[in-house]
């Protein structure tokens, strides 16, 4: 039987948690709050009379594009386990097709709504059925399957590729891949592929012909359950399998984080990847070719590292962004791709009709070299406008930031920010990455200070280089008491102290310092677009509302301790609407409570720097794949987040002990799957158990903002202390809600047991 689930590949955050979150439906901002204000009201007068909050409800229908647009809806068909989701890549297709579907979809009027089926097997019987109209994924083009639906025009030629693993000395796994390596050249190799996939087909076919180049017997492995292409790739390079196969325009991409495997065609001929329809939908097949020969996927997917200018970038339609994964460039945030440098350029880029390609270079490549080779069209990464640069080559736009460098201290230190920096920090020490601008800075400060503290007895500031640390790694030291003081630019101070206090800011080191981003020389058409851009939105209203969402809006702040529970009569005002979903779950609504608290505050019409919304913070990007809509209701709210919880808990291996795969989706729910699958990759390397959260993993978590340790993994940056925070404060706070609970049960037998004791005690006495 087909499952249909509706829910957001995210890591993922990676994961996810891709594309921009979308607006509130049905109604504008002030209205959804109005009505959930309304709403709140309305449940604690008479919630049983509250009817069910609306929620996407499949349907069958085998119509074509005119009855599709009756029902308002596109329903865009995928397996589970599709996709990880992750910093997308350049070359990497699932991100990019996944938002030229709904991109079609908005284009035509009609909303979107994902349908995951267990497997490729279960693809073409629920679009036949009606369950779905449009198979979008990387989906082989077959003789087979052809004769059962209806293809659109191929997005790509690819090779199927037989992966295996490098001879090398380490032992395999498993059996099988033991099996595989030393088993002569004539014995099958077992190659596992996800049930339904094209490459069942290749493998009985390859039996049946000569066409074979790798000159092997292979033998179908059939995985049933869903399976990532990550996980499979792990899967060979840890030796639980012996082979697999995949695409070539996946292999491309997904092998450089797989060194140990080799790709190898498995014939010469190419295959088709093309979306699919039914066989019957003329109108739809036919809107769907016309759409993607307007987008040039085929050429965007081929193109080849190049010196552009304007012409060419209009051409391919697709601007590439050199960048850094920094949190104030280009990060991930619960599936959400974000940044200040990525969102205004995705503004400039839609404003061109252009696709946005962010492309995040090695640690070990420096970003102008990588544009002088044509990596990418411009630079934007917090770029500070300096001499040694342009020396460089680059040739700066108009600024669009003024920063100030700025002095970190220790929280304990605020009393002395009376005392000016250039006095302040004589004879102090102050540490700083030589390779940011801070440095020079310092430098000139210490040769104004040579002078003065000679006769004085004293000594200039104390410059300590610390290679290779990061801003956010030198704040944390300072605060830990590790080093006195360090440098921050003011923008990245503002990201910082949105949710935390344990720094201050105690004077500027500088004067306001140009922030900008970089382009070639022989690019003076894109300079004079992106000059035009900002020229056209600094200071307005998108402008600001941008900067703000990520340097002034404050996060949640904690809780006082004064605020304890009494008894548990009401753990929130939401406590009926909580049990209602969460029991069903097989979820423990105390816990959902303890975290609609860390949350939001139980304020349903909290919202987040990020867009996050409602009681549980659900992004408005999940919610819509969930196929809920105003996510300030409070029932909305409360189901999208226990649904996307269960979602997540799925993500995990069910050998994971119960209490930890809690914890887990708890941790994968702030941060993302991408990064906690990260964090147990490396709690492994370090020699901790990655099937265990608190001391184990939770210390690989943190170690993942720091740049030795985030440049290595899949998913990038991300806030190591967030996650590690949010989960031990849940954990405790549902702890506190049991030990109230169980004292209120037994309170007064216990109270009558204590008093029976203190009277023994006395009679003794007597």
């Amino acid at each position: 039987m087909i499952a249909l689930l509706g829910v957001l590949l995210a890591a993922c955050g990676d994961a996810t948690r891709e594309e921009t979150a979308g607006g509130i439906e049905n109604g504008s901002p002030a209205e959804a709050t109005e009505e959930a204000t309304e709403e709140a009201t309305e449940e604690r007068a008479s919630q049983a009379s509250e009817p069910e909050a609306p929620a996407f409800t499949n349907y069958i229908n085998q119509g074509d594009l005119a009855e599709i647009h009756q029902h308002g809806t596109l329903r865009l068909l995928a397996p589970k386990g599709l996709e990880e989701v992750s910093l997308p890549r350049d070359g990497l297709p699932t991100v990019e097709w996944r938002a030229l579907a709904e991109k079609f979809a908005e284009q035509r009027g009609l909303a979107v709504q994902w349908i995951y089926v267990d497997s490729f097997a279960d693809l073409i019987p629920a679009l036949r059925e009606g369950q779905g109209d449009v198979i979008a994924v990387n989906f082989t083009r077959t003789e087979q399957r052809a004769e059962q639906v209806l293809y659109v025009r191929p997005l790509k030629y690819v090779q199927e590729q037989l992966i295996t693993r490098r001879v090398q000395g380490s032992a395999p796994k498993s059996a099988a891949a033991a099996e595989s390596i030393s088993a002569p050249i004539s014995a099958p190799i077992k190659v596992a592929v996800r049930k339904g996939s094209a490459f069942e087909e290749t493998i009985s076919e390859l039996a049946e012909s000569s066409s074979n180049k790798s000159q092997v017997s292979l033998q179908a492995q059939i995985l049933d359950e869903p399976i990532s292409q990550d996980e499979l790739l792990g899967g060979v390079a840890d030796g639980t399998f012996a082979a697999t196969i995949i695409d070539s325009n996946l292999s491309a991409v997904l092998l450089e984080d797989f060194p140990t495997l080799k790709a190898e065609n498995l014939t010469d001929r190419g295959r088709a990847i093309a979306w699919a329809v039914r066989s019957d939908a003329a109108a739809l097949g036919q809107a769907l070719n016309e759409f993607l020969t307007e987008e040039h996927l085929v050429a965007a997917q081929q193109r080849n590292n190049a010196r552009r200018d304007w012409a060419q970038i209009k051409e391919s339609k697709t601007l590439r962004v050199l960048t850094r994964n920094h949190p104030a460039s280009y990060f991930m945030w619960r599936g959400e791709l974000m940044g200040f440098d990525y969102d205004l350029l995705k503004r400039f880029a839609e404003d061109h009709g252009l696709r946005l390609s962010m492309v995040v270079p090695g640690h070990d490549v420096d970003l102008a070299e990588a544009l002088a080779e044509g990596k990418g069209d411009v630079i934007a990464a917090s770029l500070t406008v300096t001499d040694a640069r342009k020396q460089q080559g680059l040739v700066f736009t108009r600024p669009y930031m003024q920063v100030t460098e700025q002095l970190i201290a220790a929280a304990d230190k605020a009393q002395e920010m009376m005392v000016p920096v250039a006095e302040r920090l004589i004879g102090q020490s102050v540490a700083v990455n030589p390779l940011n601008s801070y440095y020079s800075s310092l430098e000139a400060l210490a040769a104004l200070q040579a002078d003065v503290v000679e006769s004085e007895g004293s000594k200039p500031v104390n410059i300590l280089p610390i290679q290779g640390a990061t801003t956010e790694q030198l704040i944390d030291a300072v605060a830990e008491g590790r080093y006195d003081y360090t440098v921050a630019d003011s923008h990245l101070v503002q990201i910082e102290q949105t949710y935390r206090d344990d720094f201050v800011v105690v004077g500027d080191l500088s004067e306001e310092q140009a922030i900008a981003w970089a382009v070639r020389k022989d690019q003076p058409e894109l300079l004079g677009k992106l000059n035009g851009f900002l020229n056209e939105y600094y200071r307005g209203l998108f402008f600001n509302v941008t900067y703000n969402k990520y340097f002034k809006e404050e996060k949640f702040i904690k809780g006082k301790q004064g605020e304890r529970l009494r008894d548990t009569t009401e753990l929130s005002p939401y406590d009926p609407l909580v049990r209602k979903h969460a029991v069903p779950a097989d979820l423990d609504w105390r816990m959902v409570v303890s975290q609609m608290y860390q949350e939001s505050r139980f304020n349903p019409k909290a919202r987040s720097f990020a867009g996050a919304r409602g009681l549980m913070q659900v992004m408005p990007r999940t919610g819509k794949q969930l196929g809920i809509s105003d996510l300030y209701h409070p029932e909305n709210s409360i189901r999208a987040g226990v649904s996307y919880l269960g979602w997540l808990e799925e993500r995990f291996p069910s050998s994971l002990p119960f209490d930890q795969k809690i914890y887990f989706s708890l941790a994968a729910y702030n941060a993302g799957h991408g990064h906690v699958r990260d964090a147990r990759v490396l709690a492994k390397k370090l020699g901790k158990d990655p099937n265990r959260w608190f001391d184990n993993v939770e210390e690989a978590m943190l170690l993942l903002s720091k740049p030795q340790y985030y440049k290595k993994a899949r998913f990038g940056y991300v806030r190591g202390r967030e996650p590690v925070n949010y989960v031990r404060e849940i954990r405790d706070r549902y702890f506190g809600y049991l030990s109230v609970a169980k004292k209120e049960r037994l309170g007064e037998s216990l109270g009558e047991q204590l008093g029976e004791q203190s009277g023994e005690k006395a009679a003794e006495q007597l």
